[in-house]
């Protein structure tokens, strides 16, 4: 009941337990003047302006990945809800499901990787809750995050918008996430270590929305990666996709993981990559812009909106002249993911 170096179930209790996980090991890391009232609600000043606001849930397993861990991800899928959105991240709130029995060296070493992901994305955790379960419930940690941005000037995305002819755009290199959960969870090695692409996107979208008209449609594709994204613009839109495997950016040691493990990158999850439907006037300059950033180095024009014949669908031209339908995927390939 009373040990010092995992949580108890105590420390969901309200009391004194409580507090002292509240003020020795969260709140030291996520200081400022709107979380230190510890009000049942932060009170924001928002600039004015059209406001985005999104939430999500973090169950991966394993807690720590090569690239990232739990708390790295929670910010940073957050955040990129809103980047992709056309806004411009501010504020994250922080929810933490804890199981009983986790060692307090483990929670202080995801709280501190939620610190630095919020810093060096510009986010500020303003308000949070925690709670603690039985023993056998939650595998650890479970985090929930919900973040406010400000949409920026003139930007106006949606799938109404996507016309025949635009250009489909993808910021990097594809399956890097997946393929690297899935090996470490089985623990498998490869020559070459494959390393999860978990990063906040928002310096990288803010850059692209300030600098280029002619963004028709962004989003990140997580959970069914790149097939599951296309397949939903074409639904959306009712207009078909092309794209060309060889453009499509894929690291060697990916494919090799990918082939070896029996899975289809285009389905492979994704947490630091956006897909873009861009103006064919526009294309090049989106492209321009995503590769003189950091984060967009191995960004691509990967395909084309086309019109529909019979049925919408999305279609890839092969390396050796065929064509194949991609299909939107039909589950998870890979569960506990993201």
């Amino acid at each position: 009941m009373t040990d010092p170096e995992r949580i108890l179930l105590a420390h969901g209790g309200g009391g004194q337990l409580m507090s002292r996980l509240i003020h020795e090991h969260i709140l030291p890391r996520f200081h400022n003047e709107t979380l230190s009232e510890l009000t049942d609600a932060a009170s924001l000043t928002l600039p004015a302006g059209e406001i985005c606001f999104t939430t999500d849930s973090y169950v991966v397993k394993p807690l720590f990945f090569r690239g990232g861990d739990i708390g790295k991800l929670a910010v940073c899928g957050t955040v990129n809800d809103l980047a992709v959105s056309g806004a411009k991240p501010l504020f994250l709130s922080l929810a933490l499901i804890v199981e009983e029995g986790l060692e307090l060296a483990v929670l202080d070493r995801i709280l501190q990787s939620v610190s630095d992901a919020a810093a060096a994305n510009g986010v500020s955790i303003v308000t949070g809750d925690t709670k603690t379960v039985e023993r056998g419930s939650a595998d650890g940690i479970f985090i929930n995050t919900a973040g406010i941005g400000v949409r920026l000037p003139n930007v106006q995305l949606g799938l109404g918008r996507v016309q025949a002819g635009d250009k489909v755009l993808v910021s990097g290199t594809l399956g890097d996430h997946g393929m690297t959960i899935v090996s470490q969870r089985e623990g498998i090695r490869f020559e070459s270590q494959l390393e999860s692409d978990c990063a906040g996107l928002a310096g990288l979208t803010c850059r692209l929305f300030e600098s280029v008209p002619g963004i028709r449609f962004m989003r990140d594709p997580t959970r069914g990666g790149l097939a599951a994204t296309l397949n939903e613009i074409v639904e959306g839109s009712r207009l078909s996709v092309e794209i060309l495997e060889r453009e499509i950016p894929i690291r060697p040691e990916v494919q090799a993981a990918a082939d070896m493990l029996g899975f289809d990158v285009l389905n492979a999850a994704n947490e630091g990559k956006f897909v873009a439907v861009v103006s064919a006037e526009t294309a090049d300059e989106c492209l321009r812009v995503c590769r003189s950033h950091e984060l967009g180095g191995h960004a691509r024009l990967v395909g084309e909106i086309v019109p529909t014949r019979d049925v919408p669908l999305v279609e890839m031209r092969t390396k050796i002249g065929g064509r194949r339908i991609v299909q939107m995927p039909y589950g998870r390939e890979l569960p506990r993911i993201c």
